[in-house]
C-alpha cells in the first residue's frame, strides 16, 4: 500500500490548552470556534494529558454546579482511549482506526508529546490517491 507515515497525513497543531487553564477558557474555545470538537489538554512539556469535549464541560462542571473559572482542565480532562505514534505507517494506522471504529485519534511522538490528530476520512482519501485507477496496472507490473 503506502510507505507514508501518520505524520504525513495528520492535522498538525490541534486545539490545545495547558492543564492549568480553566474550564471557562475551554468553553470560550468551543464558543469561538464551532468546528472544534475536542480540546487536547497538555502538560508544560507538550505531553498529552487528556481530552475535553463539550460533554466533558457539561458533565464535569455545569451539571456538577462548579464554577468554570475555578476548575482546572487537569481536573476534568479524560485520558485518551487511544493514541497513534507519528511514525506508524499510514496503512497500519488506517487498519487500527477501522478495527476500533475511530474517526479521530491524537498523534504523539515517542515521549508522549502531542503533535497532531489523525482523521480516518483523511487517511482513506490519502490511501485512495495511492491506488492505481481501476483497470490500470500498478507501476512496475508486467503487462502481457
Amino acid at each position: 500500500m503506502s510507505a507514508e507515515t501518520v505524520r504525513d497525513a495528520m492535522v498538525p497543531e490541534p486545539t490545545t490548552l495547558a492543564a492549568g487553564e480553566t474550564a471557562q477558557e475551554a468553553g470560550r474555545c468551543f464558543a469561538d470556534n464551532g468546528d472544534v470538537r475536542a480540546i487536547f489538554v497538555t502538560e508544560d512539556s507538550g505531553r498529552l494529558l487528556g481530552v475535553v469535549t463539550r460533554k466533558t464541560l457539561v458533565r464535569g462542571v455545569v451539571a456538577a454546579g462548579r464554577d468554570p473559572s475555578g476548575v482546572a482542565l487537569r481536573e476534568i480532562a479524560e485520558p485518551p482511549n487511544f493514541t497513534l505514534d507519528a511514525e506508524l505507517e499510514l496503512d497500519g494506522a488506517f487498519r487500527f482506526l477501522e478495527e476500533h471504529d475511530l474517526e479521530r485519534v491524537p498523534v504523539v511522538e515517542e515521549d508522549g508529546r502531542l503533535v497532531g490528530v489523525l482523521s480516518r476520512a483523511v487517511v482513506r482519501r490519502r490511501l485512495a490517491e495511492d491506488e492505481p485507477p481501476e483497470g490500470e496496472p500498478e507501476p512496475g507490473s508486467l503487462v502481457l
